[in-house]
C-alpha cells in the first residue's frame, strides 16, 4: 500500500469519526434539561408525648381578610422574624375574621397549641381545613401585632405536626 492511499484512509476514517461526534453531540444538545424537583413545604413529623415543639419545627400559611392590602406578607414576616417556618400566604377575602384566627383540623395539636401564643388572648382556634399548608392563620381588620409567645410548648399527647423538610 502506498503511502498517498495510506493518507487516504485514515483522512476518510477521522472524518467520519467526526461526523459520528458531531452527530452525538447534536442530539445531546438538544434534548431537554431535567425538571426540577420541587422540595415540598412542610411535611408530617411525628412528635412524642413530653416531647417540646420549637416555633422553628412549625410551618405556618397566612392568608388576609381585612381590607388592609400586605397585611398577609408582613404578617408572616413577623412570624418569621419569631422563627417559624413559612407556608403560604395570600388573601382570604371571604372570611368573615376581625381579628385574628388559626384554622386547622387539629386544634389541641403542640404546634397550634405554641403558634397561638403568639397572638394573645384574642385568638380564636377553629376546627376546620384552612387554605394553606401547616398551621393556618387567617388575619383580619383589627389585627395590629404579635404577643410575645412561649419559646417551646411541651406535646401532652402523641402528635403529628407539619414541620419544614429538613435538607
Amino acid at each position: 500500500m502506498t503511502q498517498a492511499m495510506r493518507t487516504t484512509i485514515t483522512l476518510v476514517a477521522l472524518g467520519a469519526l467526526l461526523m459520528i461526534a458531531a452527530a452525538w453531540g447534536w442530539h445531546a444538545t438538544m434534548k431537554p434539561l431535567p425538571a426540577k424537583v420541587d422540595s415540598p413545604i412542610c411535611v408530617d413529623t411525628p412528635i412524642a408525648a413530653g416531647s417540646k415543639v420549637y416555633p422553628q419545627q412549625v410551618t405556618v400559611s397566612v392568608y388576609n381578610a381585612s381590607q388592609r392590602e400586605g397585611l398577609a406578607g408582613r404578617t408572616m414576616q413577623l412570624l418569621k422574624d419569631a422563627g417559624f417556618a413559612a407556608g403560604q400566604a395570600g388573601n382570604a377575602a371571604s372570611a368573615k375574621v376581625d381579628d385574628v384566627e388559626i384554622w386547622t383540623p387539629t386544634p389541641e395539636s403542640p404546634d397550634v397549641q405554641l403558634l397561638a401564643t403568639y397572638f394573645g388572648d384574642d385568638v380564636k382556634v377553629e376546627r376546620r381545613d384552612g387554605p394553606g399548608v401547616g398551621v393556618t392563620v387567617i388575619v383580619g381588620d383589627r389585627f395590629r401585632d404579635l404577643s410575645e409567645g412561649q419559646r417551646s410548648f411541651v406535646a401532652e399527647d402523641d402528635a403529628e405536626i407539619c414541620s419544614p423538610p429538613v435538607t
